[in-house]
């Protein structure tokens, strides 16, 4: 197999510390055979195919650890009256209006924008929760047979919930078990994770199905833990503690549990958080809109939980998210040493692909997989190794990602995404989007 050498004027080979000036990166096959100064790669492959990369930043791809990928087909919906507050957001809006509808043809044409708008914000990775109770069984499929088609690197899994009824709860869990055995016979990118949705929407009896079905597939298993003042109360009502407690009472917090949002949770869960090893996705950008609060996402770091970004379907400019993240904690601890750029880029990569469990992600180093991006550096101040990780978050978007490479093949090169119908992809959700919204 010929190996490929990608040299470019900087690469972050390692998120959080300074990119390196005139690096490359060699190409073989699906993996990285060698990372280092761009001449001694020359010296040492000079038989591999040669790209070179100048003005731009060759880094690791994005890893998105939370995604609704359906969430689009919600944007602008019509609505008489704006939710007042989390519960009435689900209750009166996001279940009947959104979830409750979904199709499998919407949830198809919500995947392939999903999947345009990943490639084009430089996410190489993903893992998305769907809701979608009536759509089942075979949601999964649907979405699985896109992102292949795309050749993202996706963990895909449905959110079972009992909000309906226990048969439909059941046919959510056993959605997730089937896709999980599937993937795993087939092999490739796509992959599986059990996910049920809250303490408020499931039963002790139903949360512990979904652990011990994720441990006889050895995966990870996802739930939303405490994104408003809602589920907390509800636990200490219900239990006598608040929900991180609940499932440390029931031994149920483990590295094996990717928890997302985590926004109202107090210093005690933080620390069962950390004691545990439960992984955390930090969603900066959602929990704004939804009124949630804002994640002591810095106080989980310091206390040692591995803490990734998620986009939650809601706005899917991975930058943005990296940006909200950056500048949001600055301001609510009054600290503008909180939250500094290269962590940052390290919550946006390696500790997004730690939070799914996946080796070899988020970082470019011999062995590891080759999904990398590049970004074009053409900023109005001088670019250099020390201010990069601020300039990119801060003044980087979707169309200064150039190159989007996964398993070592491009994606999109140039800025240009081969075979891709971009404006039929948006009129077939816009297609979507109004049937939903007529339901």
């Amino acid at each position: 197999m010929d190996d490929l050498l990608l040299t470019a004027s900087y690469v972050m080979h390692e998120p959080g510390a300074p990119p390196a000036s005139d690096w490359g990166v060699v190409i073989n096959g699906e993996r990285i055979a060698a990372v280092g100064p761009a001449a001694a790669l020359r010296a040492q492959f000079p038989a591999a195919q040669r790209l070179h990369f100048e003005g731009q930043l060759l880094a690791p791809g994005f890893v998105n650890t939370h995604h609704h990928m359906y969430g689009v087909l919600a944007h602008g919906i019509p609505l008489d009256k704006a939710p007042a507050g989390f519960w009435p957001f689900l209750q009166d809006f996001w279940w009947p209006r959104v979830e409750d509808a979904l199709t499998h043809e919407m949830i198809a044409a919500a995947t392939e924008l999903a999947c345009l708008e990943m490639v084009r914000s430089g996410v190489t990775t993903f893992y998305d929760c769907l809701e979608a109770p009536n759509a089942l069984p075979g949601a999964l499929d649907v979405e699985a047979e896109i992102v292949r088609r795309w050749g993202l690197r996706g963990v895909l899994s449905f959110e079972a919930t009992q909000r309906q009824s226990e048969a439909n709860g059941q046919l959510g869990l056993q959605e997730n078990a089937g896709f999980i055995d599937r993937c795993r016979r087939a092999g490739g990118l796509v992959s599986g994770m059990l996910c049920f949705h809250t303490t408020f929407t499931c039963s002790e009896a139903f949360i512990r199905q979904a652990f011990a079905l994720a441990a006889e597939r050895n995966v990870k298993v996802h739930a939303h833990v405490s994104e408003g003042t809602y589920e907390p109360q509800y636990c200490r009502q219900r239990y006598g503690r608040r929900t991180v407690e609940q499932y440390a009472a029931w031994r149920l917090l483990g590295p094996q549990m990717l928890a997302s949002q985590c926004v109202q949770i107090d210093a005690n869960e933080i620390r069962l958080l950390a004691e545990a090893g439960v992984a955390v996705s930090h969603m900066p950008l959602s929990n704004c809109e939804v009124g949630g609060g804002f994640s002591p996402a810095p106080e989980m770091l310091a206390a040692g939980v591995n803490v990734a970004l998620g986009s939650d379907g809601y706005i899917n400019n991975f930058f943005e998210v990296m940006r909200g993240a950056f500048l949001m904690h600055k301001a609510r601890l009054l600290d503008p040493t909180v939250m500094p750029a290269g962590l940052v880029w390290q919550m946006a990569t390696v500790n997004g692909a730690r939070a799914l469990g996946l080796e070899g992600v988020g970082r470019l180093a011999a062995g590891c997989a080759a999904d990398l991006i590049t970004i074009d550096l053409d900023l109005p101040t001088p670019a250099s190794a020390g201010n990069l990780a601020d300039q990119t978050i801060l003044w980087r978007n979707p169309q200064y990602v150039r190159n989007v490479m996964v398993a070592g093949r491009f994606l999109m090169r140039n800025g240009e995404i081969a075979g891709a119908d971009e404006a039929g992809i948006r009129q077939r959700t816009r297609q979507a989007a109004r049937q939903l919204w007529g339901a």
